[in-house]
């Protein structure tokens, strides 16, 4: 759990609170990195980079509160400058180390492959909102985004993802029946 003092504590010199905030947002850090980067070292030198920065500029937050928003807006800057580099499309595919026992697993891979058909500024919104479990406000700090576009931006991703999935599910890959969204 993340604490304010361990924040202040860090932005003090001190590299054990350093460390407890950094395991304490070390799995979102890695599904998030995967759904942007895909491959595993991709991720690892991603995360690496974003540990780096922001011990390095961790006495720039102004407020504690953020630090969390702080370090996942670096993540996704240095995962989209390494994406920038490789010359790649980005492919959100969080939803591979997710199991849920109430949809298929055709059905995941139809929610995959619909989510990777979505423009980046989309899956974003996605990821963070769904799989992330980030409120509207979160996303916008983290996004550098109004709150407005967010929700007009998820509002938009579920009418997408919507017709994509009936489209699969007309060419017939919907085995066990259509995905709901």
């Amino acid at each position: 759990m993340l604490s304010e003092n361990d924040v202040l504590l860090a932005q003090n010199g001190n590299q054990e609170a350093f460390i407890r905030l950094i395991r304490s947002c070390e799995s979102s850090l890695y599904r998030i990195a995967k759904g942007i980067l895909k491959e595993d070292l991709d991720c690892a030198d991603a995360i690496q980079e974003t540990i780096l920065k922001s011990y390095h500029s961790i006495a720039k937050l102004k407020n504690p509160a953020y630090f969390k928003t702080w370090l996942i807006r670096i993540l996704i800057n240095e995962c989209n400058d390494m994406l920038k580099k490789k010359q790649k499309s980005i492919l959100l595919n969080t939803i591979e180390h997710i199991t849920e026992p109430s949809i298929a697993d055709n059905q995941f891979d139809e929610l995959r492959e619909a989510l990777s058909k979505l423009n980046e500024k989309y899956r974003s919104v996605v990821v963070l909102f769904y799989f992330e479990d980030c409120s509207i406000k979160e996303i916008a700090q983290v996004l550098k985004i109004r709150e407005g576009t967010v929700k007009s931006r998820l509002n938009r991703a579920r009418s997408l993802l919507a017709s994509c999935i009936n489209q699969l599910n007309e060419e017939g890959r919907g085995e066990n029946g259509p995905l709901k969204i």
